[in-house]
């Protein structure tokens, strides 16, 4: 268990995800079965450990430490569970001659915890964290306490096992509904000791083709003759897989763009997909909220992803829309070794087929010159967008003659997103890093000015992370903060003393959830206007000059 708190410890604070990966793969391949599936799992949230609250951490170590001594403690360190972790006191001496056992294995852990019942939980968490150094138990205490953020992606930790066979994570993608924690299949198939699971799934997922972004220059350079392009949609990346069962049950899911099923939040969809000609098929494509022949905002459709539960008039209010652009299976076939141009081909054929579902083709842009796919770009409404205008963030090329490589490579798809809107802000509210171990304030929300009964006043229109923050900026908002509500300070923001941020989005939208009555497209801190008095920042006008839609 100490190894693997260790691992996560260096992988919080590791910049780069490339030497991340590298350090995992070398974590999986020197660690031991089953600890190295254990760690798998932590890595992709399928870990097996019940759950329990912070308070059972804090009665646990209330028993050990004087209560005074951990409220200056708790005070200092900001954070429960970290402050248990390092109070929690050394165990008794044994006695001479006797050594001290060694420390519980990431697997001695799961399974420990995994038999015990509710009631002799805290006792088996307490002789655990006896055996463990303060990383371990802070790693043991945030996993069990569902606080553990892990600083590498599922994709990463996945992409980092297929490594250890020279395979890239879509070979782990494709049989990972298969498999179960500790994952001891696996890692017999990657070294070469066992056969390849099989991918049981019916409906299974696939590895959807990377994009990268690019630039003005970056376009200046191609050549407009070997793409294709299509709209950028501003909606949500899905994949629609199709197939039929053991027992020749038809099965659908619907899967995010990492791999997770959303099928729950989205059943209209998914039995409109229950048609004999999608078994065997693997769509990619955009998820859009399409009301009255009118795709929506990005806000909108937000409101039906994540529900458990979904009602008829929730279904009614935000029907589901799947703007197909690939076709990576047809009729259990893989076509990915095939050119783009050619499974476009066979995608339109196959939505044709099916008229009337709630499945419709992303449409291509006519062009043959740059000047034109820029044209289009700057103005989607009249290059034939039409109503669809307001959810279009940019366009995708695409190259026609090249297929979807099986060992991925970065940005087969160039995304050539719109150029960003720019206002200055006024900061008005501030919390620290939500990254594990974050000691500085760089979680902003900011705010425009706004006329109301004759007086100017202030209110919030987004909120981001700045990834420019540093401990100036971090004095400087405990030195003006005026008023805190938990984690949050609100910091100054008049008479001359306040703090004007230059923020980038990528347009607005109308909101009835937000004071402001709009909320912005992906906003970014882009840096500090400190030549600018917040009096002189933007109004909310400026602002609803960027709606769309």
């Amino acid at each position: 268990m100490n190894r693997f708190a260790d691992l996560l410890d260096r992988l919080e604070h590791e910049p780069s995800g490339d030497h991340g990966q590298r350090l995992l793969a070398d974590y999986f391949r020197r660690a031991n079965d089953p600890d190295r599936g254990y760690a798998l799992a932590a890595m992709t949230g399928a870990l097996p450990l019940p759950r329990t609250t912070t308070a059972v951490a804090r009665a646990l170590i209330a028993e050990r430490v004087d209560p005074a001594l951990f409220a200056m403690s708790r005070e200092y360190v900001g954070d429960l569970v970290e402050t248990v972790a390092l109070l929690w006191p050394a165990p008794a001496p044994l006695p001479a001659g006797r050594d001290a056992p060694p420390a519980p294995t990431l697997a001695e852990v799961v399974e420990t915890l995994r038999v015990a019942g509710k009631a002799a939980l805290p006792a088996q968490l307490a002789i655990l964290l006896d055996g463990l150094d303060a990383t371990g138990r802070r790693t043991l205490l945030k996993l069990v306490t569902g606080g553990a953020r892990i600083a590498i992606s599922a994709r990463r930790a996945k992409a980092a096992v297929a490594s250890l066979a020279g395979l890239d994570a879509g070979a782990v993608e494709e049989i990972w509904r298969g498999l179960e924690p500790p994952y001891l299949d696996l890692f017999a198939w990657i070294e070469g000791r066992g056969p390849r699971p099989g991918a049981r799934d019916p409906a299974p997922f696939r590895e959807p083709t990377p994009s990268r972004a690019i630039d003005e220059a970056d376009f200046a350079a191609l050549d407009p003759a070997a793409f294709l392009a299509e709209w950028k949609w501003d909606g949500l990346r899905v994949q629609a897989s199709g197939g039929v069962d053991g027992s020749g049950a038809r099965v659908r899911r619907l899967y995010s763009s990492s791999g997770e099923d959303i099928s729950a939040a989205f059943p209209d969809l998914v039995e409109a997909l229950s048609a004999p000609v999608f078994d065997g098929a693997i769509l990619d494509g955009e998820l859009l909220i399409v009301r009255d022949g009118c795709a929506q905002p990005l806000d909108v459709w937000r409101q039906r992803l994540g529900r458990k539960r979904v009602s008829a008039k929730t279904m009614a209010e935000y029907p589901p829309r799947l703007r197909a652009f690939d076709l990576l299976a047809e009729n259990g076939e893989d076509l990915r070794a095939l050119p783009f141009e050619t499974r476009r081909e066979r995608l339109e054929d196959l939505v044709a087929r099916r008229a009337g579902a709630p499945v419709d083709l992303s449409p291509l842009i006519p062009f043959s010159t740059r000047e034109e796919l820029s044209a289009a770009r700057a103005d989607p409404a009249s290059a034939g967008a039409g109503r669809d205008a307001g959810a279009v963030v940019g366009v995708m090329l695409k190259e026609r003659a090249r297929a979807r490589q099986p060992e991925g490579g970065k940005g087969q798809w160039l995304a050539w997103k719109r150029d960003p809107t720019r206002i200055d802000a006024v900061l008005m509210y501030a919390r620290r890093g939500q990254a594990i171990g974050s000691s500085l304030h760089s979680d902003f929300t900011f705010g425009v000015w706004r006329t109301r009964d004759g007086r100017d006043e202030l209110v919030p229109v987004g909120a981001a992370c700045f990834d420019g923050a540093d401990a100036e900026l971090d004095a400087w908002v405990r030195a003006h903060t005026i008023n805190r509500f938990g984690p949050v300070r609100e910091v100054v923001a008049s008479g001359g003393e306040g703090l004007v941020l230059e923020i980038v989005f990528e347009g607005a939208d109308r909101s009835t959830r937000r004071k402001a009555g709009l909320t912005l497209r992906n906003p970014r801190v882009a840096g500090i206007r400190r030549d600018k008095p917040p009096r002189e920042a933007d109004r909310i006008e400026t602002v609803e000059t960027f709606l769309r839609g």
